[in-house]
């Protein structure tokens, strides 16, 4: 998924995540948009997601989670599971292309239109065209450093703006 990073972190009993705000149009190789918000809070304030992929199809799909979180009492892992059974279920939401990253007090979720639902070990996860260069960059500053999982989130973005063309350093920081 190219044309935006996003970045969540666990970690010392918070959760953050953070995205950049560039909008690309690939094809052109133009940048449209400097300061789009790419991740919301859902549920009441409760429920971070962020998004990486075509925008209509990566809001679609947020709007679903959302819908799974009501129907579920706002329970994180069985929201994502059923909206990930949902989408690789369904033939139109099939052929949209995102991935997303959702978060509560308690989990941190990668989920994908391949039916994913991938809570990762370490407390880190990054999706996008920056996602890994934020990832490895989350991953140093949480082991080596006494930063704030917000303060990780900003500074794995930032590192990842510097290396990814498909990434900038206009940064939406949410935290639970």
């Amino acid at each position: 998924m190219h044309a935006t990073t996003i970045v969540a972190v666990r970690h010392r009993g918070r959760v953050a995540m953070a995205g950049d705000g560039q909008v690309t149009q690939e094809a052109q190789h133009i940048v449209w948009k400097h300061r789009a918000r790419k991740v919301h809070r859902l549920h009441g304030g409760r429920v971070l997601c962020g998004f990486a992929g075509a925008a209509a199809d990566a809001v679609t799909l947020m709007e679903r989670f959302e819908a799974k979180l009501e129907e579920h009492a706002g329970q994180l892992l069985r929201a994502a599971v059923e909206l990930a059974k949902e989408w690789r279920g369904d033939r139109v939401l099939r052929r949209l292309e995102a991935l997303m990253l959702v978060a509560d007090a308690d989990r941190l979720l990668l989920l994908s239109g391949a039916g994913e639902v991938v809570e990762p070990d370490d407390g880190v996860a990054a999706i996008g065209s920056g996602g890994a260069y934020a990832l490895a960059a989350a991953r140093a500053l949480v082991r080596h450093t006494d930063m704030t999982a917000a303060e990780v989130c900003r500074e794995a973005l930032r590192i990842a703006a510097e290396i990814c063309v498909y990434t900038n350093d206009q940064i939406t920081v949410e935290e639970l």
